[in-house]
């Protein structure tokens, strides 16, 4: 299913926002879970559509065109898990490189293989990540910024999607990459899908009212 529902209002702008199907042997994917709530709610005069992608290499980028095509939306935010961290994670960089320590959902296991071979090395976020980090942290909900959206099947996406993106045919549309934790049932540390739900509405939000960062630390020294 790469949508959470049917129709919505023809002319209305919208925002993409993509999460994955379960994957390394998990029963949920808290990606999808928080997506799909956000199915249809307007925000900023924007529509968000919900879509899942296949944690898959080579098809998830497949299905991530399909769906610009389709809904030509001003905004995507991608989603993935991130097991193992403690916030919702605002991904920085994104590196053209397939280097797959585990197999993904269709049994592929790439190694040290280019995402897009004649691309450039790495693509920045378009997302104002500095001022979406504090509009969550502002409203209590744990964020941080990440330096590595790692080499597995979300950053495989992140770069496919931040390359298309500087095509000027896509002029205007921006777009990156958010990891979130697992949800309580899955382990720790974890979020609730209702603090999930609240984090992505409060990020894309403030990335649809700003157009130039803010200059906030939030660096890393390792």
């Amino acid at each position: 299913m790469l949508s959470a529902a049917a129709a919505l209002p023809v002319g209305q702008p919208r925002v993409l926002v993509t999460g994955f199907d379960p994957f390394g042997g998990q029963p949920v994917n808290p990606s999808w879970v928080a997506v799909q709530a956000l199915h249809g709610r307007e925000i900023d005069g924007h529509r968000l559509v919900a879509a899942r992608l296949p944690t898959e290499f080579g098809r998830s980028l497949h299905v991530l065109q399909e769906l610009l095509g389709q809904h030509r939306p001003t905004l995507v935010v991608c989603t993935g898990q991130a097991g193992g961290r403690s916030a919702i994670s605002l991904e920085r960089v994104a590196i053209n490189v397939n280097d797959a320590r585990i197999p993904d959902n269709a049994g592929a296991q790439p190694i040290d293989t280019p995402v897009v071979a004649s691309g450039p090395a790495a693509y920045f976020t378009g997302l104002p990540i500095k001022a979406m980090l504090a509009a969550m942290l502002a409203a209590g909900i744990r964020a941080d910024v990440s330096q590595t959206a790692g080499t597995f099947v979300c950053n495989h996406v992140f770069y496919g999607l931040m390359h298309t993106l500087a095509d000027p045919r896509w002029a205007g549309t921006r777009g990156g990459l958010v990891h979130v934790p697992w949800l309580p049932q899955q382990g720790a540390p974890s979020m609730t899908v209702e603090q999930l739900v609240h984090g992505l509405e409060l990020a894309i939000g403030c990335a649809l009212r700003t157009r130039a960062d803010v200059r906030l630390q939030a660096g890393a020294l390792n």
